[in-house]
């Protein structure tokens, strides 16, 4: 618990919750891994390092998921927070196929964890690619029953089509959507719901200890790294798409009207849907609370880190 809060959540409140990232593949994951962890909602039991593995040349291939190992602990030690959490590193590649899991770390501390002898809820944060969850499944099929995933990813409803985080593993997602998973899915244009501003994150995150500080540099600093990228970054704004796993987790659950319920797609190669071939139903996010979400990002900085050097 955060010791600048003047309120604490009651324990039967509480989710049991694994962050997974692909910490350094840009700039907003960095900013959702701090906020999971000043939200005391969520017991973080771990964090994985997720790959990225088609990084638009800035890595060899097969070694972004330690990338994402290296970023999570210099969060970890920005936030004072090093050595309080498990960190592990998930698989290096995407699946070679639907029925082949790839072994990590993260993999198995998945399963340890959706395996434990525990009633509370139990909830994985996907800002990224699928791999380590799906092997997971494909190493033991039970966890499915066991645990919810949040997954920022995959085009918009009803076609689909060319998304970022769904191209780093589309095995991966078929492998999931044919699971007996509970599966929120927070697609394109919802996640770009979280829109900033990079004057915004100027004012409100970089006065804020040297987390806020590091936020905002590596922000400023990739989107200049970037410019070269006709349609990408926008040269002044910054989707903080990452923020739809704990926006969800903040909602009011009986607020209903925000997602949709619908038959489990498949997925085909050029990314599109196939609508109803996949296992049982997906609830689908049309619509953020981007307001609750990011005043709460806000203001947990401001609370937990008052000044620049705290």
């Amino acid at each position: 618990m955060w010791p600048a809060y003047d309120f604490t959540v009651p324990e039967n409140k509480r989710f049991r919750y694994i962050c997974h990232t692909d910490a350094k593949n840009e700039a907003d994951d960095q900013f959702t891994i701090a906020h999971v962890l000043m939200t005391d909602k969520l017991d973080v039991r771990g964090i994985i390092g997720a790959h990225f593995n088609f990084s638009m040349g800035r890595y060899e291939e097969g070694k972004t998921a330690k990338a994402s190992v290296e970023e999570i602990h210099r969060i970890l030690d920005l936030m004072h927070l090093e050595g309080a959490y498990p960190v592990f590193e998930g698989a290096a590649l995407p699946l070679p196929d639907e029925h082949t899991p790839r072994e990590s770390d993260g993999a198995r501390f998945i399963i340890e964890e959706a395996m434990r002898d525990d009633e509370r809820p139990l909830f994985i944060g996907l800002q990224g690619s699928l791999t380590d969850l799906a092997s997971a499944l494909l190493m033991e099929p039970r966890i499915a029953e066991r645990m919810t995933a949040i997954w920022i990813g995959g085009g918009d409803y009803p076609k689909g089509g060319e998304e970022f985080n769904l191209s780093q593993d589309i095995c991966a997602a078929n492998v999931l959507f044919s699971s007996a998973m509970e599966v929120w899915q927070v697609p394109k244009t919802s996640y770009k719901q979280f829109t900033v501003t990079l004057a915004e994150l100027q004012l409100k995150v970089k006065p804020h200890g040297r987390i806020g500080a590091y936020l905002f540099s590596q922000m400023a600093e990739l989107n200049q790294a970037l410019a070269w990228i006709p349609h990408w970054p926008h040269g002044e704004s910054w989707s903080l798409g990452d923020e739809g796993v704990i926006s969800v987790l903040l909602e009011e659950l009986e607020q209903d009207d925000v997602y949709t319920i619908m038959p489990r797609p498949l997925i085909a190669p050029d990314m599109t849907y196939r609508a109803g071939e996949g296992c049982g139903t997906i609830r689908v996010y049309h619509r953020m609370n981007a307001r609750l979400d990011l005043e709460d990002l806000f203001a947990k900085l401001a609370l937990n880190f008052p000044g620049p050097e705290d």
